[in-house]
């Protein structure tokens, strides 16, 4: 063992019930550095298992969308004013719950701030999502749908056309938020989509900046570009797709530098990180440091779109929360991101040690 590894199996010797936060402080050193030295002494057979470790209060707050999705896929060329056949799916979805999803599935302690209706979809989010997110601040509402998406996709797994039943969301006030603001504060993190009324987006904006908390803005789609804060101060990770950028600039691309045009505008706006997804052109990834352009993994297989951006955002926030740069985060995102467009499920079934493993091979 070196020095380091030496010093953290004394302090777990002289005290097992230390969580990893009180350990780092005093070891003078980062949490991610303190969690890597306890992973090598577990692989070592110096610590067996994780009881020494409290469970740590801090979790990822998701807030948004929570749905069921229904997936039609047209087996022959489209044909529109026509009956075309499909196959059908069913399964749970909504752009936070993905995302809160995805997160559990790679380790961190996650919960969901939602609301769902008193009905059998509720009861099927619910089932789906408790292994991987702590469901206790969910609000339940009587008299209310919960949400549903419908998606038609042609035969290349392409969407043709979406349809959303999103009303319930327009619940999900500043009103209602207060009361669970204790969860708030102490979250590691946050991460809000626009499914989400827009005085909710700027409630959650102002609370972040003022605790300093992580935040990150996931827009759902063009349409709903209206719900985003005038501003991007206390934004930390505004992460966007083509559209829904030009949508918010009010504005058109047309080439390379108006991409690089739009990131610049989106910093200016106040955003810490900003990050622009291009599909097959790959990410554009701006802040202080200036502008870097990664490329798309290339898949000649794909089984489905939905989900994929969900991917991306979670696997992104896991690797700066571990405490990686955002290079390597954007990198594993782009991969997490082509495998969940391979697989047939909205959420794959990543593990914390695929992206372990995958960062060793880096």
């Amino acid at each position: 063992m070196n020095d380091k590894e030496k010093l953290v199996l004394q302090l777990i010797q002289e005290n097992p019930y230390l969580s990893q936060q009180e350990m780092a402080k005093n070891l003078n050193m980062s949490r991610p550095t303190l969690a890597n030295i306890i992973s090598g002494l577990i692989k070592k057979g110096e610590i067996v298992g994780r009881a020494y470790v409290l469970p740590e209060k801090q979790s990822i707050i998701a807030i948004g969308g929570a749905n069921v999705d229904r997936k039609l896929h047209i087996t022959n060329k489209v044909q529109l004013a026509t009956s075309n056949p499909v196959t059908a799916s069913e399964s749970v979805g909504g752009v936070a719950r993905n995302i809160a999803e995805n997160l559990g599935r790679l380790g961190n302690k996650v919960k969901l701030l939602t609301t769902l209706g008193q009905d059998a979809d509720a009861q099927m989010i619910e089932q789906a999502s408790r292994a991987f997110i702590e469901l206790d601040v969910i609000e339940k509402l009587d008299m209310e749908q919960t949400g549903s998406y419908t998606a038609v996709l042609d035969k290349d797994g392409e969407l043709v056309i979406a349809l959303a039943n999103m009303a319930i969301y327009d619940a999900l006030t500043p009103s209602l938020l207060e009361k669970h603001t204790a969860t708030l504060v102490n979250a590691s993190a946050i991460v809000i989509d626009l499914n989400c009324p827009k005085e909710t987006v700027m409630y959650v904006q102002q609370l972040a900046k003022e605790r300093n908390i992580p935040l990150v803005i996931v827009p759902v789609s063009s349409p709903k570009m209206n719900r985003m804060p005038d501003d991007l101060q206390g934004v930390t990770y505004f992460i966007c797709n083509r559209d829904e950028a030009e949508t918010y600039l009010h504005t058109t691309f047309t080439d390379e530098t108006s991409y690089e045009d739009a990131v610049r505008a989106l910093l200016h706006k106040g955003a810490k990180h900003v990050v622009l997804t291009l599909g097959e052109q790959g990410v554009l990834v701006g802040d202080q440091n200036g502008l870097q352009q990664y490329s798309a993994y290339k898949i000649d297989d794909i089984r489905d779109v939905t989900g994929a951006g969900d991917a991306f955002v979670s696997a992104c926030l896991h690797g700066v929360m571990l405490g990686d740069n955002l290079h390597e985060a954007v990198q594993f995102a782009l991969y997490h991101s082509a495998k969940t467009l391979q697989a047939n499920t909205t959420v794959r079934q990543v593990t914390q040690n695929e992206y372990n493993n995958w960062r060793n091979l880096k």
